[in-house]
């Protein structure tokens, strides 16, 4: 039996989280912001989270710095409930940081790498990587060194008898490549967003993208934010609706709906039923700010499904 449910491959940051209806302007001039948030962040840590809030067996394998910030980041993930056992410190290096000033759903961000790049193929042996029954990677085009390697460690679960997520986020250079169609022909659940999936593709609607990217992966999703997601499954699009809650911000939102989808994919759930577990989790993390704070754990997940009339009887 393996050790763990899932094990990802971590961007390991925090993220500095200011809020407030101003725009910055260089030339010495002071602004005020309404408030602020330090936590946990980067899209690995957030969905590993999720995950052992939703009550998986979570470990998570990248460094951090031996600094404040590192500390930061290893206390949360073990306040979720998640295992730092493949986590070095790394006193060569800082703790990456990105800074975000929130202004209702939107956001700017800024963002020093440190750490997010430093997981490199020796930190993950097969004896890690097989130490689990998922494997799940974020942030394909932030982590330059493992960018390479990715199809490789996803052929690597696959004949180690693991399934395989993918979530690329968004590629600051749009290239969108970087051996991506050899990963996703190693990949079971490719979770992209709406934009992303569209520029993956080079479809121009998304229908056309599900059913092009479908050739190729099993499932695939379009997470479209506060209008739900669709999901290509079985040779057929499949819609789930959001869960109306109060917007702080949409940080790591589509962090916890991968968490949700492969939360319900690994206890067997039809299509249908994982993608409105997805919406459920992504819904429920942007009612607080920042990108854990607002996760929801397996019981609210549950009552949510269960109001839904999605939840398998044996859940």
């Amino acid at each position: 039996m393996a050790s763990y449910d899932v094990i990802c491959l971590l961007d390991t940051c925090v993220d500095f989280i200011m809020t407030g209806d101003t725009v910055p302007e260089f030339g010495q001039v002071e602004k005020r912001v309404d408030d602020y948030r330090l936590e946990l962040g980067g899209s690995g840590g957030i969905f590993a989270c999720q995950c052992a809030r939703l009550g998986l067996r979570t470990a998570a394998v990248g460094a951090v710095g031996r600094d404040a910030f590192g500390d930061l980041y290893i206390d949360a993930l073990r306040q979720a409930g998640v295992s730092d056992a493949y986590i070095r410190r790394d006193a060569s290096l800082k703790t990456g940081v990105t800074a975000h000033l929130v202004h209702g759903s939107d956001r700017a961000m800024l963002t020093y790498t440190g750490t997010i790049d430093a997981l490199t193929p020796a930190d993950v042996p097969d004896a890690v990587l097989g130490s689990a029954r998922h494997l799940h990677i974020s942030s394909y085009y932030l982590m330059r060194s493992m960018t390479p390697h990715f199809a490789e460690f996803a052929r690597r679960a696959h004949t180690l008898g693991m399934t395989v997520s993918l979530d690329t986020n968004w590629d600051p250079d749009q290239t969108w490549d970087g051996g991506l169609r050899e990963t996703l022909g190693h990949t079971d659940y490719f979770l992209p967003n709406e934009n992303e999936l569209l520029r993956i593709s080079g479809e121009r609607d998304v229908d056309g993208a599900l059913r092009a990217l479908g050739r190729t992966v099993p499932f695939v999703t379009a997470k479209m934010g506060e209008s739900g997601a669709l999901l290509w499954a079985e040779g057929r699009i499949l819609d789930a609706p959001s869960h109306t809650v109060p917007v702080a911000d949409a940080i790591g939102a589509g962090d916890s709906f991968d968490a949700g989808f492969v939360w319900a994919a690994l206890q067997g759930w039809p299509p249908e039923a994982c993608l409105h577990a997805a919406c459920v989790c992504g819904s429920l993390n942007v009612r607080r700010a920042g990108g854990v704070a607002g996760q929801g754990d397996i019981r609210e997940v549950s009552a949510l499904l269960c109001e839904r009339g999605v939840l398998p009887t044996k859940a």
